[in-house]
């Protein structure tokens, strides 16, 4: 690896950084990667000269509690051919979702997920002296570049501590709340990403997001609002789709939420049963993965829904004024 890591330790997570002079221009992300598959899309991410891959789980499919098998299916998705051109050519960070994690849709019952999340941080090559070794969940922040061109990429653990759905249910455990709290208020970047496994901004659906744990949901967006945090998008996964979603009832500014999901599989024939009332891009629902870009002059983040042979299915501009 070329460039340097720094390790800073906080409130029981740790925070990485590139060095102080890289600035990122391109960011990727995705999520839901069957191992025993093909895996097409890793040629066209690196086409996009992205200096940052994020992982939202569904890494792998694992839905095990046979922590020995789990360890095997990583091993696989390592050894592929072109993942691993993906590996040399950018950082790779992330988080988990449920299928790696342990089990579908599992929270904070699953047995086996102090062992799970020690594999998860091997397999996107966490060093063992760092705190996030030790916290219970796999949650951290990643700051790169200097004054002007600050981005902040936090990640959130949406499995470790969660509850089951429900009116009062928790998303993400004391520890982690406190920790995200005082990230937010802390925060001098330019520009901050929140990476959640699941979606923040969508509209209703009986499909797993933040709007089934709505005192989880209240309080994150009050936690951000206090914060008087400027520039502040989310990126998600699970779905097998990709879209954008905004949720307007923040007292500050609208929050965009941009899902990319389904490097190996999509929900294609499932394209008219998703109806959401909060997504203001296109929905596509072919194999896909995120771009994000940033125009540090323009102050402004271009994002894209991009797939096979770099297909553009859509793009959304979003000037650094919308969300300030």
């Amino acid at each position: 690896m070329k460039n340097r890591i720094c390790i800073f330790f906080l409130l029981g997570s740790v925070t990485l950084s590139l060095s102080a002079q890289n600035h990122i221009q391109t960011l990727a992300f995705g999520s839901c990667s069957f191992q025993w598959t093909r895996q097409p899309m890793w040629k066209y991410i690196i086409a996009n000269k992205p200096e940052v891959w994020v992982w939202l789980g569904d890494n792998i499919y694992a839905n095990t509690r046979n922590m020995d098998e789990m360890a095997r299916m990583y091993q696989r998705q390592l050894q592929n051919r072109n993942y691993k051109k993906l590996l040399a050519a950018c950082k790779v960070v992330g988080i988990w979702d449920d299928h790696d994690y342990g089990a579908n849709d599992v929270g904070k019952n699953y047995p086996e997920k102090e062992t799970s999340q020690q594999l998860m941080l091997d397999f996107i090559g966490e060093p063992q002296n760092t705190v996030r070794r030790q916290q219970k969940g796999v949650y951290t922040t990643y700051d790169y570049g200097t004054t002007g061109e600050k981005l902040k990429l936090i990640l959130l653990d949406t499995r470790y501590h969660r509850d089951n759905p429900g009116s009062d249910a928790d998303m993400l455990g004391e520890e982690q709340w406190k920790w995200l709290e005082n990230t937010l208020n802390t925060d001098d970047a330019d520009v901050t990403i929140i990476g959640s496994g699941i979606q923040f901004a969508s509209g209703p659906t009986f499909f797993e997001g933040w709007l089934n744990f709505p005192k989880s949901l209240e309080r994150l967006k009050k936690m951000i609002a206090n914060s008087k945090k400027k520039h502040i998008i989310f990126i998600s996964g699970d779905r097998h789709l990709s879209e954008i979603c905004r949720t307007d009832n923040l007292p500050s500014y609208p929050i965009y939420d941009f899902t990319s999901s389904g490097l190996t599989h999509s929900n294609f024939f499932m394209k008219n049963s998703y109806e959401n009332s909060n997504r203001i891009s296109p929905l596509n629902v072919k194999k896909n993965f995120g771009i994000i870009k940033i125009d540090w002059t323009l102050k402004k983040l271009i994002l894209e829904s991009r797939g096979k042979n770099n297909q553009l299915f859509f793009s959304k501009e979003i000037g650094f004024g919308e969300i300030e």
